[in-house]
């Protein structure tokens, strides 16, 4: 019979449900342009405005899956687990560059799919971009030569994996879609899948820098890609993580390249990033069978960290896509550094109430900050300073006298830091009083189990049929 693409339109409109040999022609006509990309713009509306059930999302996921080439490792005949971790985007949040070589040096093979930023949010690939001669599209040989013997590569999707998720992509980034559960499902597993993954664990993060605000919708799209991965096939579990302050005490590519350098030497460990980096490992290490229990896989993940073996994990990794080999020992002979470093104040109005608390931050307007800093992109083709950003910034609760700054600004000129203290000290809120400070793993998510959600944590909203109520 003659695929009909507008006929898988209205029935997703009136809200039918499509069966998967549907969606596969469907995604075919995406990738071979036979689907236009007025009929791409209108199916990702339909799925935005109708919903789509379980194994809907989970056939429309293997088919995106599919659209490409895939990744398989069993000829490789790796000696550990295939495993990945993926984060929804937040500020500051550096943990795919610590993680990654901590899990291969416990044992596991990561080839990292990862992105760039988008809005406010950093991207990992950004960031390794400010590693001079890094290669974020390596050729597949040098990709497979490179896990096998680092057990780590962390790098970019490429044409081959999951074409189809990229027109549909930027269809949904120009048509109000991008929010859509299920659309972004299929994004993130499709390339996951593709990736020839064994084991995957997500990190959901929800709070003022994150885009879902509230732990009600994150818990949603939590469940939505927990299920969905392991209905696939994929082992699957997601973290719940507060974004509603940086996860560094960073935000800026170079910047976080050097907090990551600092943590795997112990130089610096931030608690709040060292926890989400604990957790997410321990999680995954645990799922693929690597450790009997959470207790045995931090264990194992301070071992590597302490001994030394997750840094030289790091350093294999970078010299093998291309970057610097003694970039560990001599970070600022290859890091950019901004010629503007200019620290920001807390305002004069707090200035005549003494001691005073960090009470809250608009975290998202912090990632703003960098963006117009040239940190990010405004347009898709604009060129990005790995040098510029903000250090320093200053935490929740934190408790701040006159001498103290709020953050160290980090700009290609004076005209511009002069903006960027302005924006920084408008995104915090000073009070006389402590706030009240939750955990940075607010739940957990897995397949059939009832969200385990920490006491501590904001309350959420019974979740019905993949919808809030």
């Amino acid at each position: 019979m003659t695929f009909v693409p507008q006929e898988t339109i209205r029935r997703k409109r009136l809200g039918e449900r499509l069966g998967a040999e549907a969606l596969a022609a469907f995604v075919q006509g995406i990738k071979r342009r036979s689907v236009s990309d007025a009929q791409a713009a209108a199916f990702a509306m339909a799925v935005c405005w109708r919903g789509m059930a379980t194994d809907e999302c989970v056939a429309l996921t293997l088919a995106m899956r599919d659209s490409g080439r895939l990744l398989d490792w069993q000829r490789q005949r790796l000696p550990g687990p295939v495993v990945d971790k993926h984060s929804t985007g937040g500020v500051g949040d550096a943990v795919s560059l610590m993680l990654g070589p901590m899990l291969a040096a416990c044992g596991c093979f990561v080839p990292m799919i990862s992105g760039r930023g988008l809005g406010h949010t950093g991207g990992t690939l950004d960031k390794l971009e400010a590693i001079p001669g890094y290669t974020v599209r390596p050729a597949m040989a040098q990709l497979r030569r490179v896990v096998r013997e680092a057990g780590v590569a962390i790098v970019g999707a490429g044409p081959g994996l999951a074409p189809a998720d990229a027109r549909l992509y930027a269809v949904r980034n120009l048509t109000a879609t991008v929010e859509s559960v299920p659309l972004i499902t299929a994004s993130i597993l499709s390339k996951k899948l593709a990736a020839g993954l064994q084991s995957l664990v997500l990190d959901v993060k929800y709070g003022s820098g994150a885009f879902m605000p509230g732990i009600a919708k994150a818990l949603v799209l939590a469940r939505s890609l927990v299920d969905v991965g392991c209905g696939a096939g994929l082992p699957t579990q997601a973290l719940l993580t507060d974004m509603n302050e940086p996860l560094a005490p960073c935000a800026g590519n170079a910047l976080e390249v050097q907090v990551t350098l600092d943590y795997l030497a112990g130089r610096s460990r931030p608690a709040r990033l060292h926890e989400v980096v604990l957790a997410l490992g321990a999680a995954l290490l645990v799922q693929a069978g690597v450790a009997a229990d959470d207790a045995e896989a931090r264990q194992r993940l301070l071992h590597v960290l302490e001994g030394g073996q997750a840094a030289e994990r790091f350093a294999r990794m970078v010299a093998g896509l291309g970057g610097p080999a003694g970039l560990l020992e001599h970070p600022a002979r290859h890091l950019a550094a901004a010629p503007v470093r200019r620290p920001v104040p807390r305002p004069q109005a707090a200035c005549d109430q003494g001691l005073v608390h960090v009470q809250a931050i608009d975290t998202r307007a912090l990632g703003l900050v960098v963006l117009q800093l040239g940190g990010g992109r405004l347009q898709g083709g604009d060129p990005i300073d790995p040098a510029v950003g903000l250090s320093g910034l200053a935490p929740l609760g934190a408790v701040m006298d006159d001498d103290t700054p709020l953050a160290w600004v980090h700009a290609a000129s004076a005209e511009a830091a002069d903006a960027a203290v302005a924006a920084v000290q408008a995104a915090y809120r000073l009070a006389d009083t402590a706030p009240r400070l939750r955990p940075v793993v607010a739940g957990r998510v897995t397949l059939g189990g009832s969200p385990d959600l920490a006491e501590e944590a904001p309350p959420a909203v019974a979740v019905v049929e993949g919808h809030a109520s």
